[in-house]
């Protein structure tokens, strides 16, 4: 019993062209929401937890209508391929409203422009604004006109941090930054309609990808053995990265989160996202042969023992949990809603954590993790297979909760190095869990439930994701910006916790080779 490598490959680009979407999602859009239009953490946070709040319902909607979709084409492929020319048209209508956002506040968009940099000081001199670390302040108390404009995104200072040790801090970004942001809230107060038209867009966007979302996921284990599942998931998060990486290595080439690039165009971004995303949907529709690969691995799970006939899509029979599996389903379900719950809040904030707190290129950051994570996704896998996928979970949510508490006490004046280290770890703690709790989820049902379950896994991730970009963003703007680290270290601990009481959906470790050894029941 083999793992078909080439055949789930071609499917991961489904969820290749997902990720790379994400990933372009949560580099820009925050960005945009604070940097262009001025919305606060809070309300920035309410908006990237749009597409959450719109999967609680949808990808769990959208599983089930796809399990019982029948066409020539397959049950999950006719939604792959709508979806994503859907998504790639509004990507590119959203560029134009952020792009009509930047025309109305190119004004303040010269960085390092003395004659901008007193027309912000003019404007804001007397309101109250805020600090990265939540210190409140007006600029006419700490600066002249004459030293405000003589500001650059290199100027800096010491000071004493509340450990005692002596730290650099960027004024840029301590009150510049601010007071741009407050520039930009006023345009977008004054003239809303750029807000609204990229409001509209962006949710015409979120709802293109919720469509696919759950058939693209539910695709692997449709046509994949159960207890290959876990190395067919590291194969396809494998591909997912690689979607990610590619874009994260288009924004390090562009330096798009660097505070010097705050007032960039994303058109070009955009675009070149749009093609990577319809370059992927081609070749999935050229070589992915959805049904006759999902009625193989059908006939071989029942040729194998693996599934009974009754199981089977086509059979339409529903499988009733027993009240242990019920029950390790729920506790697994609230695992996957605590570790995102940490893991998201740091995705979504950490480029303005970064621009604001550790003066650092997130973007080089955010791709050094998804490089780790790569590496690690097949090691990951073949771990599993050995010692079982709960406890190659347990080690990852020890690893990520050392990387996220590590995270607690970095400075702009803390080493690159450690920052490095953290993120790498942060990035195989990440794979480590994610290979292994999507096919806990689908070992527990049938061929004819796989979307539904697969339904279950997201609403309980996106539960979180809706959530925590919000809660994460008040403590940012009321409590300071650097408690995101300490929020994201509770959640994965308590993950730990929860995880200790799943007693089912694991696969029995692989130490024989006879068919016993793929034996999935608990």
């Amino acid at each position: 019993m083999k793992l078909n490598y080439k055949r789930t490959v071609l499917v991961g680009f489904a969820f290749f062209l997902i990720c790379a979407f994400w990933q372009v999602y949560d580099v820009t859009i925050a960005m945009t929401l604070t940097n262009k239009f001025g919305l606060s953490q809070t309300a920035s946070g309410v908006v990237m937890a749009l597409d959450n709040i719109l999967a609680l319902f949808m990808l769990p909607l959208f599983g089930g209508i796809s399990d019982r979709h029948k066409g020539k084409s397959g049950r999950r492929t006719p939604f792959i391929r709508t979806g994503t020319i859907l998504a790639v048209v509004f990507l590119m209508l959203l560029s134009l409203a952020d792009n009509a956002q930047l025309s109305k506040i190119e004004r303040y968009s010269k960085i390092n422009d003395p004659a901008t940099m007193e027309m912000i000081y003019d404007e804001q001199k007397d309101t109250v604004l805020q600090t990265p670390e939540g210190v409140s302040f007006k600029l006419a108390d700490i600066y002249t006109r004459e030293d405000f404009a003589k500001l650059t995104t290199d100027s800096k200072t010491t000071e004493i941090n509340q450990f005692g040790r002596e730290v650099e801090v960027n004024l840029y970004t301590r009150h510049v930054v601010p007071a741009r942001q407050a520039c930009a809230a006023a345009v977008t107060s004054a003239e809303p309609l750029a807000l609204i038209l990229f409001l509209g867009v962006l949710l015409a966007l979120l709802v293109s990808m919720a469509t696919f979302r759950t058939p693209a996921v539910a695709l692997m284990p449709d046509v994949t053995l159960k207890p290959l599942r876990s190395k067919a998931n590291a194969v396809i998060n494998l591909m997912g990265n690689a979607g990610g990486i590619i874009v994260l290595g288009i924004g390090s080439v562009l330096a798009i989160s660097k505070v010097k690039n705050a007032y960039m165009s994303y058109t070009g971004v955009y675009a070149v996202v749009g093609f990577i995303m319809l370059a992927a949907l081609v070749i999935f529709l050229l070589k992915v042969k959805e049904p006759a690969w999902a009625g193989q691995m059908q006939s071989e799970s029942i040729a194998l023992g693996l599934d009974k006939e009754d199981d089977a899509p086509a059979a339409g029979q529903k499988k009733k949990l027993s009240k242990g599996e019920f029950h390790s389903l729920i506790f697994l379900l609230s695992s996957i809603v605590l570790w995102f719950f940490g893991y998201n809040a740091v995705t979504s904030k950490y480029t303005v954590y970064a621009q604001n707190v550790l003066d650092k290129d997130a973007t080089t950051t955010l791709l050094l993790a998804n490089v780790a994570a790569i590496i690690a996704y097949l090691p990951v896998g073949m771990v599993a297979s050995k010692i079982g996928r709960k406890k190659t979970i347990l080690a990852g949510i020890v690893m990520l909760f050392t990387a996220f508490f590590v995270g607690c006490f970095m400075t702009a004046s803390s080493p690159s190095w450690l920052m490095t280290a953290m993120f790498i770890l942060a990035g195989v703690a990440w794979a480590t869990i994610n290979v292994n709790s999507f096919p806990m989820v689908v070992e527990m049902c049938t061929g004819a439930d796989v979307g539904k379950y697969t339904g279950y896994y997201y609403t309980a991730s996106m539960a979180a994701q809706s959530l925590t970009p919000t809660i994460s963003g008040m403590f940012m703007d009321n409590v300071a910006m650097t408690s995101l680290f300490p929020y994201a270290s509770i959640f994965v601990g308590l993950a730990f916790f929860t995880m200790l009481m799943v007693k089912h959906g694991d696969a029995k470790p692989d130490s024989k080779k006879s068919l016993d050894a793929f034996d999935t029941d608990d």
